[in-house]
């Protein structure tokens, strides 16, 4: 599968963006999936996660703390398209955010980078303050 992140950019603190990861090939309902970020000089970090293979059971997102109750993965996203809605952004919100997809396993949440095989290209997000 191809991923393509789109739809970063320059927002004041408190504002808020939609990212979307879109995939080609199979549905991305096929798959359980990831957001990334990665500011510069530090490590790519965990932000969120969907399996959908849990979905019907009212379960299936998991977020970073530092994101918890401010970014969320809407659940009726097209069939092969993944958002992210970031609310109440942050300064230190910025970094290069990347999307990413695994084959769907019924296991866990997923929450390293190595974890991933599909990988998008990245989308910035600077947050000014």
């Amino acid at each position: 599968v191809q991923l393509q992140a789109s739809g970063g950019g320059l927002v004041q603190a408190g504002g808020s963006l939609r990212l979307s990861c879109a995939a080609s090939g199979r549905a991305s309902s096929t798959y359980d999936m990831g957001w990334f970020r990665q500011a510069p000089g530090k490590e790519r970090e965990f932000v969120a996660t969907i399996k959908w293979s849990i979905i019907w059971r009212g379960g299936g997102t998991y977020y970073a703390d530092s994101v918890k109750d401010r970014f969320t993965i809407p659940r009726d996203n097209a069939k092969t398209t993944m958002y992210l809605q970031m609310n109440s952004l942050k300064p230190e919100d910025t970094a290069l955010y990347y999307c990413a997809a695994r084959e769907s396993s019924y296991s866990g949440y997923y929450i390293y980078p190595t974890d991933y095989k599909y990988w998008g290209q990245g989308t910035e997000v600077t947050v000014s303050s």
